[in-house]
């Protein structure tokens, strides 16, 4: 106990260092660089498991749905428990997930579903978490710089997965991605170790928000369910049909609980901001485009021949260019303030995924061009990152840091999972659709896969939507100027 008053008095003089910022990152990385390899390693999981298809999805696609659903919670938690205790169970969680991972035996998916389910658990507590320690203890430009360092931990790290995962599965084998994971979580902890705890100043007990969150948990997975399965149950189905109303009906009740309750797990008086609502929805539309990764390497693995090493290769591009393009992002934040960076890298993240859809070319070029295009998407997130965190951040209460971190990355996993759901529904729908597609004669080389490649253009194409939607929504909601805290 005495301890823990030392710690809570020295918190107010705390300034956070380097070796926390390390600290952070790695933690960060256990999810968008370790746990987001299975994107790119699910065959060979697959066939070393000896699993179903299906059951392969399911492991790939439900740690994202389970961050997304449960982050908000670990946010509020973080706020009223302490933030370095949160980030501490998230690495546990990590650890205990890729073990169960690393053992699972072949014929049986229980194991990796498990693992899965509890590396979803760590990282929605760790995002929130780490968020909002950067929040409490950087001020001004270095809590910019930590935020750059945090967005290359994430950013960075899902534009390495997919080059990461494919070359430790084809040379040490795929359960090795989840030992480093491991021992990536120990070092974490060990520089995090020793921090000060960062909690809400609130001491008022509340009783936690029971009903908002089954009602969210069931909208959620209705309407995964839905997008996921709709193609290959029939869209007009029954099933399909009474999925999406239990999703709008669960979505109604839980929009009706949050307003009534004091004390909802989603604080719903966060989008009265609009600056936090507008940085929200474009972190929700850009991560989204995730979705291009999934449909362009699908292509070109399926129809040009590629590995999944090769594959990945094709996104070399995006990952220098997101990590050598987010401390710019940091600078133009600095400069021009969170607005212009925000439409500036959602514009050339647009042009990328544009170049991308053009999926009549021959092979060849498609793979020159897609090369290209990757580039320009990370340079566009890379100028998008910390204006965007920084914008939402910086204009909330203290006090709700945790809270408003927790929304901000549901945005991104929710994000991500719905938007490669959908492009993947579209591409995939798209592909057993018979007959000659539109603007056939526009395609060249061969004729036999016109279709695919038809399919492929219009899922990419659903994402340069998403982009176009966000900028939209950044003009409507994000001001002009120089944020508030780097005003001279």
């Amino acid at each position: 106990m005495a301890s823990l008053n030392q710690t809570q008095v020295s918190t107010a003089n705390y300034q956070g260092t380097d070796k926390l910022i390390l600290g952070i990152v790695l933690a960060v990385v256990t999810f968008w660089l370790f746990a987001q390899t299975t994107l790119n390693i699910a065959p060979a999981m697959q066939e070393d498991l000896q699993i179903s298809y299906d059951l392969n999805n399911l492991a790939v696609s439900i740690t994202a749905l389970f961050s997304g659903i449960f982050i908000v919670v670990a946010g509020g938690l973080a706020d009223r428990l302490g933030r370095v205790k949160l980030t501490n169970i998230g690495l546990l969680l990590s650890v205990i997930g890729s073990i169960l991972i690393v053992i699972s035996p072949t014929g049986t998916a229980v194991l990796l579903l498990a693992g899965r389910i509890l590396q979803g658990l760590s990282a929605a507590c760790i995002m929130p978490a780490t968020l909002a320690l950067m929040k409490a203890y950087y001020e001004g430009k270095e809590r910019q710089r930590a935020l750059s360092f945090w967005s290359i931990g994430s950013w960075g790290g899902s534009g390495l997965s997919a080059l990461f995962g494919g070359l430790i599965a084809s040379t040490m084998g795929w359960r090795w991605i989840f030992i480093l994971s491991i021992l990536v979580a120990v070092i974490s902890y060990l520089l995090i170790r020793g921090t000060p705890e960062s909690k809400s100043t609130e001491t008022d007990e509340k009783a936690f928000d029971w009903a908002g969150l089954i009602a969210f948990i069931i909208a959620m997975l209705a309407i995964n369910i839905v997008i996921g399965q709709g193609a290959s149950l029939g869209w007009l189905s029954p099933a399909v049909l009474a999925g999406i109303a239990v999703f709008i009906i669960s979505t109604i009740i839980f929009l009706r609980i949050e307003k009534r309750s004091e004390n909802g797990f989603v604080d719903l008086s966060l989008f009265s901001n609009q600056t936090f609502s507008g940085a929200s929805l474009s972190n929700f539309l850009l991560n989204g485009a995730a979705g291009t990764l999934l449909v362009s390497l699908a292509l070109v693995q399926a129809e040009a021949g590629l590995s999944s090493l090769q594959s990945g290769l094709i996104t070399v591009g995006y990952l220098v260019a997101v990590l050598s393009t987010i401390r710019v992002g940091e600078k133009l934040l600095q400069r021009m303030g969170p607005r212009k960076p925000m439409l500036m890298g959602c514009f050339i993240t647009g042009v990328g995924i544009l170049l991308t859809s053009l999926t009549f070319l021959l092979a060849e070029q498609y793979i020159i061009v897609s090369f290209i295009g990757f580039t320009l998407f990370g340079i566009g997130l890379g100028f998008y990152a910390t204006p965007s965190t920084d914008a939402a951040l910086s204009n909330v209460p203290g006090d709700k840091a945790g809270s408003a971190s927790g929304i901000y990355k549901m945005a991104s996993s929710l994000g991500a999972a719905f938007g490669v759901a959908i492009s993947a529904a579209i591409f995939y729908g798209l592909s057993e659709m018979e007959g000659i597609p539109p603007m056939a004669d526009l395609f060249l080389g061969r004729t036999d896969n016109i279709t695919v490649r038809y399919a492929a253009g219009i899922g990419l194409l659903f994402n340069v939507f998403m982009i176009v939607v966000a900028i939209i929504a950044i003009i409507m909601t994000i001001p002009k100027g120089k944020p508030k805290e780097v005003l001279e």
